[in-house]
């Protein structure tokens, strides 16, 4: 029942951005001796013990942090990670990580993903992009490094800050807490923030998205 509720749920989940397949890992629970080995004397050879085992538990679950594939969409605030990492972002006051990058420029110049968490600066603190609400830049982009790139009406570029990138010594070790974000335990180390193409952190590809895996 249990590998079949883990099953469901990546099912489920088939088209959801970003999101890691489940794996359920099965374990022996406790086995009956019925006959125990016997060692070989001078006139009978030894023999072995005789044990049936009294079924299975669940052993643990274990996420699968494979590449998904890619779906182009033509929005430039769309982000795709090619390689190791995760977004940081902070929901509701607490930094996650995810691999879903379905952001929107709010109106308070966030990059917010559909639940309302918000992209974080690779120098901390939420992303600030409220300049291009201000009408002084007529086009924005994002690099494959993660950094916001906007030009004015005399084609000048300014850059507004870089996407932070997080990454893991043990990325199975972290906790999921909705379907696509994930947080730091003891098991996964702490997040080696940074930005994207450095320091093993893959890179980001605007204007697609990851899907499930």
């Amino acid at each position: 029942e249990q590998m079949l509720d883990v099953a469901s749920n990546n099912i489920a989940n088939v088209n959801t951005v970003g999101y890691k397949s489940s794996s359920a890992v099965f374990s022996s629970t406790l086995s009956q001796t019925i006959a125990g080995p016997s060692a070989p004397t001078a006139t009978q050879g030894g023999t072995n013990g005789a044990q049936i085992g009294l079924g299975v538990q669940l052993g643990g679950t274990e996420t699968n942090f494979a590449q998904g594939s890619a779906q182009a969409t033509g929005r430039n605030s769309d982000l795709m990670i090619q390689g190791d990492g995760f977004f940081q972002v902070n929901d509701g006051g607490a930094l996650a990580y995810t691999r879903a990058g379905s952001f929107t420029l709010d109106s308070a110049g966030n990059l917010a993903l559909p639940n309302g968490a918000l992209a974080q600066s690779s120098t901390g603190g939420n992303l600030d992009l409220s300049a291009l609400n201000s009408g002084t830049y007529v086009s924005w982009s994002i690099s494959s490094g993660g950094v916001v790139n906007a030009v004015d009406s005399a084609g000048v570029t300014t850059a507004l800050g870089t996407v932070a990138m997080a990454t893991f010594a043990n990325p199975a070790g972290m906790s999921r807490t909705s379907g696509t974000e994930f947080l730091p335990t003891t098991n996964s180390g702490t997040a080696q923030v940074g930005v994207a193409s450095t320091g093993g952190r893959g890179a980001i590809t605007p204007g697609y998205l990851e899907m499930s895996n």
